[in-house]
């Protein structure tokens, strides 16, 4: 869930992004799923949040179509780093290219950490928890 400010007027918007703590800014790093992806893990969500080790595609910019592994996830600027897509810097040395997240998109999850392995699998979605309530419901 993302935790956004109420209000609608744009300088609201940017200040509450620019002060945002860690752990909401980790919210702001949100990658679409491929579909076979989604399928094959039973994922019902549209977009999870990025992880270093998660394989990602590059949909956007010069360096579409190219794909690799996270090496590293920013917060401060919400920018990703991806393993083989670089770029020179001014003293002509290469450097990881960093990457918006919302030009990517993520086509295989690094499964090691456990605590992750268990949300991605038993997260429902809105219509399973109300046919949930409904079963209570008639059992009452």
């Amino acid at each position: 869930m993302i935790f956004m400010i109420e209000s609608s007027q744009p300088r609201k918007q940017r200040l509450f992004r620019a002060n945002a703590p860690m752990h909401i800014r980790q919210n702001f790093v949100n990658v679409h799923i491929s579909k076979d992806l989604a399928k094959k893990l039973g994922i019902k969500r549209r977009s999870i949040e990025i992880r270093k080790g998660d394989t990602v595609k590059v949909m956007a910019g010069d360096n579409k179509g190219k794909s690799g592994k996270v090496t590293k996830v920013e917060l401060k600027t919400s920018k990703v780093l991806i393993e083989g897509i670089s770029r020179r810097n001014a003293k002509n040395k290469e450097i990881l290219a960093p990457i918006y997240a919302s030009n990517l998109y993520l086509t295989d999850l690094d499964l090691t950490d456990k605590i992750r392995s268990q949300e991605v699998g038993k997260k429902p979605d809105k219509e399973e928890k109300k046919e949930e309530k409904k079963v209570e419901k008639k059992q009452s």
